[in-house]
Protein backbone atom coordinates (compact mmCIF):
# COMPACT_ATOMS: atom_id res chain seq x y z
CA UNK A 1 0.00 0.00 0.00
CA UNK A 2 1.18 3.58 -0.79
CA UNK A 3 2.65 5.71 1.52
CA UNK A 4 2.76 8.83 -0.42
CA UNK A 5 -0.14 11.57 -0.17
CA UNK A 6 -1.87 11.87 -3.63
CA UNK A 7 -3.81 15.26 -4.25
CA UNK A 8 -6.53 15.67 -7.57
CA UNK A 9 -5.57 19.69 -8.22
CA UNK A 10 -6.18 19.85 -11.88
CA UNK A 11 -5.94 23.70 -12.15
CA UNK A 12 -3.18 23.98 -9.73
CA UNK A 13 0.20 24.90 -10.59
CA UNK A 14 2.12 23.95 -7.64
CA UNK A 15 0.88 21.51 -4.69
CA UNK A 16 3.12 20.82 -1.48
CA UNK A 17 2.69 18.97 1.46
CA UNK A 18 2.53 20.99 4.25
CA UNK A 19 4.09 18.87 7.62
CA UNK A 20 4.42 21.64 10.25
CA UNK A 21 7.22 24.35 9.72
CA UNK A 22 8.27 22.22 6.74
CA UNK A 23 6.89 22.11 3.43
CA UNK A 24 7.60 19.59 0.73
CA UNK A 25 6.45 20.21 -3.33
CA UNK A 26 4.46 16.98 -4.70
CA UNK A 27 5.13 15.72 -8.13
CA UNK A 28 2.40 16.51 -11.21
CA UNK A 29 1.59 13.17 -12.37
CA UNK A 30 -1.38 12.13 -15.13
CA UNK A 31 -5.01 13.46 -15.16
CA UNK A 32 -4.11 16.66 -12.55
CA UNK A 33 -3.17 14.37 -10.13
CA UNK A 34 0.01 15.21 -7.72
CA UNK A 35 1.87 12.43 -5.85
CA UNK A 36 3.63 13.96 -2.75
CA UNK A 37 6.42 12.29 -0.42
CA UNK A 38 5.88 9.49 1.64
CA UNK A 39 4.39 9.67 5.42
CA UNK A 40 4.77 7.74 8.45
CA UNK A 41 2.03 6.79 9.93
CA UNK A 42 0.65 9.32 12.84
CA UNK A 43 2.24 12.29 10.56
CA UNK A 44 0.10 15.13 10.66
CA UNK A 45 -0.18 16.71 6.72
CA UNK A 46 -2.23 19.35 5.20
CA UNK A 47 -2.41 20.27 1.25
CA UNK A 48 -0.90 23.92 -0.01
CA UNK A 49 -2.26 24.66 -3.88
CA UNK A 50 -0.46 27.82 -5.24
CA UNK A 51 1.08 28.76 -1.98
CA UNK A 52 -2.29 29.05 -0.91
CA UNK A 53 -3.60 28.35 3.35
CA UNK A 54 -2.75 24.63 4.15
CA UNK A 55 -5.94 22.66 3.60
CA UNK A 56 -7.08 19.29 4.74
CA UNK A 57 -6.31 16.38 2.59
CA UNK A 58 -9.70 15.58 0.85
CA UNK A 59 -9.20 11.82 1.21
CA UNK A 60 -8.27 12.27 4.70
CA UNK A 61 -8.57 9.17 6.88
CA UNK A 62 -8.29 10.84 10.13
CA UNK A 63 -8.94 14.88 11.66
CA UNK A 64 -7.73 14.38 14.93
CA UNK A 65 -8.54 18.31 15.68
CA UNK A 66 -11.71 19.17 13.02
CA UNK A 67 -12.26 19.98 9.46
CA UNK A 68 -9.62 23.06 10.02
CA UNK A 69 -6.61 21.42 11.30
CA UNK A 70 -3.96 19.20 9.52
CA UNK A 71 -4.83 15.52 8.68
CA UNK A 72 -3.37 13.21 10.15
CA UNK A 73 -1.73 10.20 8.20
CA UNK A 74 -3.45 6.08 8.68
CA UNK A 75 -2.77 2.61 7.48
CA UNK A 76 -5.81 1.57 6.04
CA UNK A 77 -4.94 -1.87 6.57
CA UNK A 78 -5.05 -1.05 10.92
CA UNK A 79 -8.47 -0.41 10.25
CA UNK A 80 -10.32 -3.25 8.97
CA UNK A 81 -12.80 -5.56 11.79
CA UNK A 82 -13.63 -7.93 9.22
CA UNK A 83 -17.17 -10.47 10.35
CA UNK A 84 -15.92 -13.48 12.23
CA UNK A 85 -15.61 -16.50 10.29
CA UNK A 86 -18.69 -18.10 9.56
CA UNK A 87 -20.60 -14.92 9.95
CA UNK A 88 -22.91 -13.49 6.97
CA UNK A 89 -25.67 -11.25 7.60
CA UNK A 90 -28.79 -12.25 7.71
CA UNK A 91 -31.08 -11.51 4.30
CA UNK A 92 -33.13 -8.80 4.30
CA UNK A 93 -36.55 -10.63 4.45
CA UNK A 94 -35.29 -11.83 7.95
CA UNK A 95 -33.72 -8.66 9.16
CA UNK A 96 -34.62 -6.33 12.07
CA UNK A 97 -32.56 -2.87 11.47
CA UNK A 98 -32.21 0.00 14.43
CA UNK A 99 -31.16 3.19 13.44
CA UNK A 100 -28.45 4.65 15.72
CA UNK A 101 -27.04 8.32 16.38
CA UNK A 102 -23.72 7.52 18.41
CA UNK A 103 -23.76 11.07 19.45
CA UNK A 104 -27.20 10.69 21.29
CA UNK A 105 -27.24 7.01 21.86
CA UNK A 106 -24.94 7.30 24.99
CA UNK A 107 -23.85 10.09 27.38
CA UNK A 108 -20.51 10.22 26.33
CA UNK A 109 -21.93 10.36 22.53
CA UNK A 110 -18.87 7.95 21.17
CA UNK A 111 -18.13 4.98 19.17
CA UNK A 112 -16.67 3.37 22.46
CA UNK A 113 -19.65 3.98 24.64
CA UNK A 114 -22.32 2.79 22.21
CA UNK A 115 -20.74 -0.66 22.73
CA UNK A 116 -22.00 -0.56 26.38
CA UNK A 117 -25.76 -1.18 24.48
CA UNK A 118 -25.34 -3.64 22.15
CA UNK A 119 -26.16 -6.43 24.21
CA UNK A 120 -29.53 -4.63 24.77
CA UNK A 121 -30.29 -4.72 20.96
CA UNK A 122 -29.30 -8.44 20.52
CA UNK A 123 -31.98 -9.03 23.43
CA UNK A 124 -34.23 -7.01 21.26
CA UNK A 125 -34.11 -9.10 17.99
CA UNK A 126 -31.69 -7.03 15.65
CA UNK A 127 -30.10 -7.89 12.74
CA UNK A 128 -28.89 -4.85 11.03
CA UNK A 129 -27.21 -1.68 13.17
CA UNK A 130 -27.55 1.42 10.83
CA UNK A 131 -25.31 3.83 12.46
CA UNK A 132 -26.75 7.79 11.34
CA UNK A 133 -23.38 9.78 9.20
CA UNK A 134 -19.89 9.46 10.92
CA UNK A 135 -17.92 10.85 8.28
CA UNK A 136 -15.97 14.00 9.91
CA UNK A 137 -18.10 17.08 10.09
CA UNK A 138 -17.56 20.89 11.58
CA UNK A 139 -17.76 20.81 15.50
CA UNK A 140 -18.58 18.00 18.11
CA UNK A 141 -22.13 17.45 18.21
CA UNK A 142 -24.16 17.29 14.83
CA UNK A 143 -26.89 14.76 13.15
CA UNK A 144 -24.13 13.87 10.66
CA UNK A 145 -25.68 15.13 7.53
CA UNK A 146 -23.18 18.01 7.00
CA UNK A 147 -19.56 15.58 6.94
CA UNK A 148 -16.94 17.73 5.00
CA UNK A 149 -14.24 14.58 5.33
CA UNK A 150 -15.76 11.38 3.46
CA UNK A 151 -12.91 9.02 4.38
CA UNK A 152 -12.14 10.17 8.00
CA UNK A 153 -14.67 9.29 11.18
CA UNK A 154 -16.05 12.02 13.31
CA UNK A 155 -13.04 12.96 16.00
CA UNK A 156 -15.53 13.37 18.84
CA UNK A 157 -16.98 10.14 18.25
CA UNK A 158 -13.64 8.97 18.84
CA UNK A 159 -12.07 8.93 15.28
CA UNK A 160 -10.96 6.19 13.00
CA UNK A 161 -9.67 3.54 16.39
CA UNK A 162 -13.34 3.98 17.79
CA UNK A 163 -14.81 3.01 14.71
CA UNK A 164 -13.02 0.00 14.47
CA UNK A 165 -13.93 -0.87 17.96
CA UNK A 166 -17.82 -0.50 17.32
CA UNK A 167 -17.61 -2.51 14.08
CA UNK A 168 -15.71 -5.13 16.04
CA UNK A 169 -18.13 -5.13 18.75
CA UNK A 170 -21.22 -5.39 16.40
CA UNK A 171 -19.55 -8.28 14.53
CA UNK A 172 -18.51 -10.16 17.65
CA UNK A 173 -22.28 -10.14 18.30
CA UNK A 174 -23.44 -10.95 15.37
CA UNK A 175 -24.76 -7.66 14.53
CA UNK A 176 -24.58 -6.48 10.79
CA UNK A 177 -23.18 -2.95 10.68
CA UNK A 178 -24.56 -0.11 8.46
CA UNK A 179 -23.44 3.39 8.00
CA UNK A 180 -25.46 6.05 6.28
CA UNK A 181 -23.34 7.75 3.76
CA UNK A 182 -23.85 11.48 2.10
CA UNK A 183 -23.06 12.02 -1.37
CA UNK A 184 -25.06 14.69 -2.67
CA UNK A 185 -24.07 17.78 -1.37
CA UNK A 186 -21.24 18.48 1.79
CA UNK A 187 -21.21 20.91 5.05
CA UNK A 188 -21.12 24.33 4.91
CA UNK A 189 -18.22 24.84 7.53
CA UNK A 190 -14.94 23.52 6.38
CA UNK A 191 -15.67 22.27 2.90
CA UNK A 192 -13.00 22.70 1.30
CA UNK A 193 -13.10 20.23 -1.55
CA UNK A 194 -14.00 22.87 -4.14
CA UNK A 195 -10.93 24.87 -4.15
CA UNK A 196 -8.90 21.84 -5.09
CA UNK A 197 -10.98 20.50 -8.22
CA UNK A 198 -14.57 20.81 -9.78
CA UNK A 199 -16.33 18.74 -7.13
CA UNK A 200 -19.36 21.47 -7.35
CA UNK A 201 -21.18 22.27 -10.24
CA UNK A 202 -23.58 25.38 -10.98
CA UNK A 203 -25.43 23.69 -13.73
CA UNK A 204 -27.31 22.07 -10.92
CA UNK A 205 -28.76 23.19 -8.16
CA UNK A 206 -30.21 20.86 -4.98
CA UNK A 207 -31.83 22.33 -1.32
CA UNK A 208 -27.97 22.56 -0.02
CA UNK A 209 -26.96 24.74 -3.43
CA UNK A 210 -24.95 24.13 -6.18
CA UNK A 211 -24.95 20.27 -6.64
CA UNK A 212 -22.18 17.97 -6.35
CA UNK A 213 -20.12 17.90 -10.29
CA UNK A 214 -21.79 14.13 -11.13
CA UNK A 215 -21.82 14.78 -15.00
CA UNK A 216 -19.79 17.92 -16.07
CA UNK A 217 -16.34 18.54 -17.18
CA UNK A 218 -14.00 16.57 -14.07
CA UNK A 219 -17.15 14.42 -12.74
CA UNK A 220 -15.29 11.42 -13.56
CA UNK A 221 -12.88 11.66 -10.94
CA UNK A 222 -15.79 13.23 -8.51
CA UNK A 223 -17.80 10.08 -8.89
CA UNK A 224 -14.33 8.00 -8.36
CA UNK A 225 -14.01 10.06 -4.99
CA UNK A 226 -17.48 8.91 -3.76
CA UNK A 227 -17.00 5.35 -4.49
CA UNK A 228 -14.17 5.23 -2.92
CA UNK A 229 -15.39 6.81 0.17
CA UNK A 230 -18.47 4.23 -0.26
CA UNK A 231 -15.65 1.49 -0.25
CA UNK A 232 -13.63 2.79 2.22
CA UNK A 233 -16.43 2.62 4.79
CA UNK A 234 -17.09 -1.22 3.47
CA UNK A 235 -13.54 -2.82 2.52
CA UNK A 236 -11.17 -0.63 5.09
CA UNK A 237 -13.68 -0.95 8.33
CA UNK A 238 -15.20 -4.00 7.67
CA UNK A 239 -18.63 -2.29 7.58
CA UNK A 240 -21.79 -4.34 5.81
CA UNK A 241 -23.35 -2.21 3.91
CA UNK A 242 -24.45 1.27 3.62
CA UNK A 243 -27.64 3.54 3.58
CA UNK A 244 -27.48 6.79 0.63
CA UNK A 245 -28.96 9.63 1.78
CA UNK A 246 -31.39 11.03 -0.31
CA UNK A 247 -30.26 9.69 -3.83
CA UNK A 248 -33.27 12.09 -5.49
CA UNK A 249 -30.89 15.01 -4.73
CA UNK A 250 -28.37 13.24 -6.70
CA UNK A 251 -28.51 15.31 -10.13
CA UNK A 252 -27.10 12.99 -12.38
CA UNK A 253 -28.05 13.57 -16.73
CA UNK A 254 -24.95 10.94 -17.13
CA UNK A 255 -25.69 7.93 -19.84
CA UNK A 256 -25.22 5.79 -16.28
CA UNK A 257 -26.57 7.38 -13.61
CA UNK A 258 -23.81 7.31 -10.59
CA UNK A 259 -26.24 5.30 -8.23
CA UNK A 260 -25.92 2.46 -10.84
CA UNK A 261 -22.10 2.77 -11.03
CA UNK A 262 -21.75 3.12 -7.49
CA UNK A 263 -23.94 -0.18 -7.17
CA UNK A 264 -21.61 -2.22 -9.69
CA UNK A 265 -18.90 -1.12 -8.17
CA UNK A 266 -19.34 -2.38 -4.90
CA UNK A 267 -20.68 -5.52 -5.74
CA UNK A 268 -17.38 -6.45 -7.71
CA UNK A 269 -15.49 -5.28 -4.13
CA UNK A 270 -17.90 -7.47 -2.49
CA UNK A 271 -17.31 -10.44 -5.01
CA UNK A 272 -13.26 -10.25 -4.39
CA UNK A 273 -13.82 -10.15 -0.69
CA UNK A 274 -16.59 -13.25 -0.25
CA UNK A 275 -19.32 -10.35 1.11
CA UNK A 276 -22.65 -9.41 -0.06
CA UNK A 277 -23.18 -6.01 0.42
CA UNK A 278 -25.97 -4.60 1.60
CA UNK A 279 -26.89 -1.25 0.06
CA UNK A 280 -30.37 0.75 0.97
CA UNK A 281 -31.32 4.11 -0.60
CA UNK A 282 -33.68 6.96 0.73
CA UNK A 283 -35.44 8.09 -2.53
CA UNK A 284 -38.39 10.56 -2.61
CA UNK A 285 -39.03 9.47 -6.04
CA UNK A 286 -41.27 6.71 -5.90
CA UNK A 287 -39.93 4.64 -8.80
CA UNK A 288 -39.07 0.70 -8.12
CA UNK A 289 -36.35 1.86 -10.67
CA UNK A 290 -34.22 2.23 -7.86
CA UNK A 291 -34.69 -1.12 -6.70
CA UNK A 292 -34.29 -3.32 -10.17
CA UNK A 293 -31.72 -4.85 -11.48
CA UNK A 294 -29.02 -2.66 -13.54
CA UNK A 295 -29.76 -5.12 -16.24
CA UNK A 296 -33.18 -4.52 -16.21
CA UNK A 297 -32.78 -0.51 -16.12
CA UNK A 298 -33.04 -0.22 -13.10
CA UNK A 299 -30.08 0.94 -10.00
CA UNK A 300 -29.93 -2.54 -8.04
CA UNK A 301 -29.99 -1.58 -4.86
CA UNK A 302 -31.34 -3.98 -2.05
CA UNK A 303 -34.27 -1.61 -1.10
CA UNK A 304 -34.65 1.74 -0.43
CA UNK A 305 -36.73 3.48 2.47
CA UNK A 306 -40.76 3.31 2.02
CA UNK A 307 -41.88 7.09 3.60
CA UNK A 308 -45.31 6.12 2.30
CA UNK A 309 -45.38 3.48 4.87
CA UNK A 310 -44.75 6.12 7.70
CA UNK A 311 -46.68 8.47 6.73
CA UNK A 312 -49.94 6.95 6.20
CA UNK A 313 -49.29 5.70 9.97
CA UNK A 314 -48.32 8.95 10.97
CA UNK A 315 -51.49 9.97 9.26
CA UNK A 316 -54.25 7.36 10.80
CA UNK A 317 -52.61 7.60 13.94
CA UNK A 318 -52.47 11.23 15.03
CA UNK A 319 -54.79 12.97 12.67
CA UNK A 320 -52.10 15.10 11.15
CA UNK A 321 -53.06 16.02 7.80
CA UNK A 322 -51.36 19.30 6.88
CA UNK A 323 -47.85 19.50 4.65
CA UNK A 324 -47.11 16.22 3.18
CA UNK A 325 -49.72 13.56 5.47
CA UNK A 326 -52.22 15.86 3.50
CA UNK A 327 -51.50 12.96 0.21
CA UNK A 328 -51.91 10.52 3.22
CA UNK A 329 -55.25 11.54 4.40
CA UNK A 330 -57.72 9.91 2.91
CA UNK A 331 -59.60 6.63 4.41
CA UNK A 332 -57.55 3.67 3.26
CA UNK A 333 -54.48 4.86 2.38
CA UNK A 334 -52.31 2.48 4.74
CA UNK A 335 -54.25 -0.32 3.57
CA UNK A 336 -53.05 0.86 -0.01
CA UNK A 337 -48.98 1.21 1.01
CA UNK A 338 -49.77 -2.29 2.59
CA UNK A 339 -51.10 -4.19 -0.38
CA UNK A 340 -49.28 -1.98 -3.12
CA UNK A 341 -46.15 -1.02 -1.76
CA UNK A 342 -46.57 2.68 -2.42
CA UNK A 343 -49.24 5.31 -1.85
CA UNK A 344 -48.27 7.79 -4.12
CA UNK A 345 -48.07 5.13 -7.83
CA UNK A 346 -48.91 7.53 -10.46
CA UNK A 347 -52.23 9.62 -8.48
CA UNK A 348 -52.45 13.02 -8.28
CA UNK A 349 -50.28 14.58 -5.13
CA UNK A 350 -51.70 17.21 -3.76
CA UNK A 351 -48.67 18.47 -1.83
CA UNK A 352 -46.37 18.16 -4.91
CA UNK A 353 -49.36 19.72 -6.63
CA UNK A 354 -49.62 17.17 -9.83
CA UNK A 355 -49.32 13.34 -10.64
CA UNK A 356 -46.32 11.74 -9.05
CA UNK A 357 -44.36 7.98 -8.72
CA UNK A 358 -45.15 5.10 -10.24
CA UNK A 359 -46.47 1.43 -9.15
CA UNK A 360 -44.28 -0.77 -7.38
CA UNK A 361 -45.65 -3.69 -9.71
CA UNK A 362 -45.17 -7.10 -8.26
CA UNK A 363 -41.78 -6.51 -6.82
CA UNK A 364 -40.67 -8.45 -3.33
CA UNK A 365 -41.37 -5.98 -0.46
CA UNK A 366 -38.07 -6.68 1.19
CA UNK A 367 -36.96 -4.20 -1.26
CA UNK A 368 -38.72 -1.64 0.80
CA UNK A 369 -38.13 -0.40 4.20
CA UNK A 370 -40.66 0.55 6.66
CA UNK A 371 -40.84 2.36 9.74
CA UNK A 372 -42.91 4.02 12.20
CA UNK A 373 -40.10 6.35 13.45
CA UNK A 374 -37.10 7.59 11.86
CA UNK A 375 -34.10 10.18 12.46
CA UNK A 376 -35.65 12.73 10.05
CA UNK A 377 -39.37 11.98 11.23
CA UNK A 378 -38.72 12.46 14.61
CA UNK A 379 -35.48 15.42 15.23
CA UNK A 380 -37.88 17.63 12.06
CA UNK A 381 -40.73 18.01 13.97
CA UNK A 382 -40.88 21.39 16.27
CA UNK A 383 -40.20 19.46 19.42
CA UNK A 384 -38.46 16.46 18.47
CA UNK A 385 -40.85 14.51 19.71
CA UNK A 386 -42.38 10.47 19.54
CA UNK A 387 -44.78 9.35 17.89
CA UNK A 388 -45.89 8.13 21.44
CA UNK A 389 -45.91 11.68 22.47
CA UNK A 390 -48.28 12.36 20.03
CA UNK A 391 -50.89 9.43 19.42
CA UNK A 392 -50.41 8.07 23.05
CA UNK A 393 -48.88 4.36 23.73
CA UNK A 394 -51.56 2.43 22.85
CA UNK A 395 -51.33 3.79 19.36
CA UNK A 396 -47.73 3.42 19.24
CA UNK A 397 -48.33 -0.05 19.98
CA UNK A 398 -50.67 -0.72 17.47
CA UNK A 399 -47.65 0.95 15.00
CA UNK A 400 -45.04 -1.57 16.24
CA UNK A 401 -47.60 -4.50 15.60
CA UNK A 402 -48.33 -3.03 11.95
CA UNK A 403 -44.99 -3.00 11.59
CA UNK A 404 -43.70 -6.26 12.15
CA UNK A 405 -46.39 -7.64 10.51
CA UNK A 406 -46.06 -6.25 7.31
CA UNK A 407 -44.31 -7.60 4.21
CA UNK A 408 -41.87 -4.62 4.47
CA UNK A 409 -38.33 -4.48 5.97
CA UNK A 410 -38.49 -3.50 9.71
CA UNK A 411 -36.15 -0.53 11.04
CA UNK A 412 -36.94 1.16 14.56
CA UNK A 413 -35.24 4.22 15.21
CA UNK A 414 -33.13 4.25 19.02
CA UNK A 415 -35.58 4.71 21.66
CA UNK A 416 -38.78 3.43 20.11
CA UNK A 417 -39.14 0.09 21.21
CA UNK A 418 -39.34 1.80 25.09
CA UNK A 419 -40.79 4.68 24.08
CA UNK A 420 -38.27 6.88 25.32
CA UNK A 421 -38.89 10.00 27.37
CA UNK A 422 -36.41 12.00 26.06
CA UNK A 423 -37.19 13.64 22.01
CA UNK A 424 -34.76 13.74 19.48
CA UNK A 425 -34.10 17.35 18.52
CA UNK A 426 -32.26 18.84 15.68
CA UNK A 427 -29.29 19.96 16.89
CA UNK A 428 -25.64 21.25 15.11
CA UNK A 429 -22.48 22.71 16.35
CA UNK A 430 -20.54 25.01 14.43
CA UNK A 431 -17.48 27.52 14.76
CA UNK A 432 -19.11 30.55 12.38
CA UNK A 433 -21.09 32.91 14.33
CA UNK A 434 -22.97 33.75 10.72
CA UNK A 435 -23.64 29.93 10.45
CA UNK A 436 -25.26 29.82 13.94
CA UNK A 437 -27.23 32.89 13.25
CA UNK A 438 -28.45 30.94 9.70
CA UNK A 439 -29.10 27.47 11.48
CA UNK A 440 -31.44 29.45 14.03
CA UNK A 441 -33.58 31.78 11.57
CA UNK A 442 -33.79 28.36 9.02
CA UNK A 443 -35.35 26.45 12.05
CA UNK A 444 -37.58 29.13 13.58
CA UNK A 445 -39.05 29.27 9.25
CA UNK A 446 -39.43 25.69 8.90
CA UNK A 447 -41.08 25.89 12.19
CA UNK A 448 -43.66 28.75 10.89
CA UNK A 449 -44.20 27.46 8.23
CA UNK A 450 -45.41 23.54 9.39
CA UNK A 451 -47.69 25.13 11.58
CA UNK A 452 -46.30 24.69 14.71
CA UNK A 453 -46.63 27.63 17.98
CA UNK A 454 -44.08 28.87 19.79
CA UNK A 455 -40.31 28.58 19.36
CA UNK A 456 -38.17 25.15 17.89
CA UNK A 457 -35.47 24.55 20.73
CA UNK A 458 -32.33 25.96 19.88
CA UNK A 459 -30.27 23.90 17.62
CA UNK A 460 -26.88 25.66 18.20
CA UNK A 461 -27.52 25.14 21.91
CA UNK A 462 -25.30 22.27 23.95
CA UNK A 463 -28.41 21.47 25.93
CA UNK A 464 -30.30 20.90 22.70
CA UNK A 465 -28.24 18.05 21.81
CA UNK A 466 -28.06 17.30 26.03
CA UNK A 467 -32.05 16.34 26.07
CA UNK A 468 -31.85 14.08 22.94
CA UNK A 469 -29.54 11.61 24.65
CA UNK A 470 -31.43 8.40 25.89
CA UNK A 471 -32.27 7.95 29.63
CA UNK A 472 -30.89 4.22 29.71
CA UNK A 473 -32.54 3.86 33.09
CA UNK A 474 -36.11 4.56 32.13
CA UNK A 475 -35.97 0.79 30.64
CA UNK A 476 -36.23 -0.73 34.19
CA UNK A 477 -39.56 1.95 35.00
CA UNK A 478 -43.69 1.54 33.68
CA UNK A 479 -44.35 2.61 31.10
CA UNK A 480 -41.24 1.64 29.44
CA UNK A 481 -40.85 -1.86 30.53
CA UNK A 482 -44.06 -2.47 29.18
CA UNK A 483 -43.44 -1.08 25.46
CA UNK A 484 -39.78 -2.51 25.47
CA UNK A 485 -41.38 -6.22 26.70
CA UNK A 486 -43.93 -5.60 23.22
CA UNK A 487 -41.31 -4.93 21.07
CA UNK A 488 -39.62 -7.82 22.28
CA UNK A 489 -42.51 -10.09 21.29
CA UNK A 490 -43.20 -8.93 18.29
CA UNK A 491 -39.90 -9.00 17.13
CA UNK A 492 -39.74 -12.55 18.40
CA UNK A 493 -43.04 -13.51 16.62
CA UNK A 494 -41.89 -12.09 13.32
CA UNK A 495 -38.20 -14.20 13.78
CA UNK A 496 -39.92 -17.72 14.81
CA UNK A 497 -42.97 -17.14 12.19
CA UNK A 498 -42.11 -17.10 8.12
CA UNK A 499 -45.35 -16.15 7.14
CA UNK A 500 -44.87 -12.38 9.32
CA UNK A 501 -41.83 -11.67 7.57
CA UNK A 502 -42.97 -13.41 3.55
CA UNK A 503 -42.06 -10.21 1.15
CA UNK A 504 -43.99 -11.91 -1.43
CA UNK A 505 -46.58 -9.15 -2.35
CA UNK A 506 -49.64 -11.38 -2.55
CA UNK A 507 -48.85 -12.81 0.69
CA UNK A 508 -50.80 -10.27 2.62
CA UNK A 509 -54.87 -9.69 2.64
CA UNK A 510 -55.88 -6.11 4.02
CA UNK A 511 -59.64 -5.66 5.05
CA UNK A 512 -60.72 -2.16 6.77
CA UNK A 513 -63.79 -2.98 9.48
CA UNK A 514 -65.34 0.28 10.89
CA UNK A 515 -62.66 1.68 12.90
CA UNK A 516 -60.14 -0.53 12.33
CA UNK A 517 -57.98 -2.85 10.40
CA UNK A 518 -56.99 -6.59 9.53
CA UNK A 519 -53.78 -8.12 7.91
CA UNK A 520 -54.01 -11.40 7.12
CA UNK A 521 -50.48 -13.04 7.11
CA UNK A 522 -51.07 -16.95 6.09
CA UNK A 523 -52.35 -18.18 9.21
CA UNK A 524 -52.34 -15.05 11.19
CA UNK A 525 -54.38 -12.40 11.73
CA UNK A 526 -53.54 -9.35 13.19
CA UNK A 527 -56.81 -7.43 14.46
CA UNK A 528 -56.91 -3.73 15.02
CA UNK A 529 -59.74 -1.57 16.78
CA UNK A 530 -59.02 2.15 16.56
CA UNK A 531 -62.48 2.53 17.55
CA UNK A 532 -64.05 3.94 21.46
CA UNK A 533 -65.73 0.46 22.05
CA UNK A 534 -64.65 -3.12 21.65
CA UNK A 535 -64.98 -5.03 18.82
CA UNK A 536 -64.57 -8.84 18.18
CA UNK A 537 -61.60 -10.41 17.96
CA UNK A 538 -60.27 -12.71 15.37
CA UNK A 539 -60.52 -16.22 14.51
CA UNK A 540 -58.24 -19.01 16.29
CA UNK A 541 -56.45 -17.96 19.64
CA UNK A 542 -54.76 -14.74 20.30
CA UNK A 543 -51.10 -15.21 20.13
CA UNK A 544 -50.29 -11.30 21.05
CA UNK A 545 -52.21 -8.75 22.65
CA UNK A 546 -51.71 -4.91 23.16
CA UNK A 547 -54.16 -4.80 26.02
CA UNK A 548 -56.17 -7.72 27.60
CA UNK A 549 -58.77 -8.74 25.76
CA UNK A 550 -62.10 -8.95 27.51
CA UNK A 551 -64.44 -11.80 26.59
CA UNK A 552 -62.33 -12.55 23.79
CA UNK A 553 -63.23 -9.02 22.29
CA UNK A 554 -60.76 -6.35 21.67
CA UNK A 555 -60.66 -3.17 23.96
CA UNK A 556 -60.90 0.30 21.99
CA UNK A 557 -57.65 1.20 20.97
CA UNK A 558 -56.01 -1.86 20.89
CA UNK A 559 -54.71 -4.87 18.70
CA UNK A 560 -54.17 -8.59 18.88
CA UNK A 561 -52.40 -11.39 16.74
CA UNK A 562 -54.43 -14.52 16.47
CA UNK A 563 -53.24 -17.95 14.98
CA UNK A 564 -56.06 -19.98 13.35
Amino acid sequence: MSTSVRIWAPNARRVEVVCGDSRRDAEPEPGGWWRGPALAPGEHYAISLDGGPPRPDPRSRWQPDGVHRPSCWIDAATLCSPPPLGFAPPALRDAVIYELHVGTFSPRGTFIAAVEHLDHLVQLGVTHVELMPVAQWAGGHGWGYDGVDLFAPHNAYGGPSGLHYLIRECHQRRLAVLIDVVHNHVGPEGAYLAEFAPYKTPHHRTPWGEAINLDGAGSPEVRRFLIDSALHWLCDYGADGLRLDALHALRDDSDRHFVGELVHEVRAAGAQLGRRFTLIGEYDEHDPRAVVPEDAGGWGLDAHWNDDFHHAMHALLTGEHTGYYADFAAPGTLAKVLRDGYALDGGVSRFRGGPHGVPFGGLPRDRLVGYVQSHDQVGNRGAGERLHQLAGLDRAKIAAAILMTSPFVPMLFQGEEWAASTPFCYFADVESDELRRAIRDGRRAEHAAAGWTGDPPDPTDPRTRDTSVLHWPELCEAPHRDMLAWYRALITARRECPELRDPDPRSIEVREPAGGLEIRRGAFTLRVNLSDRPVPGGDGHCVLASRPLSGGALPPVSCALFQR
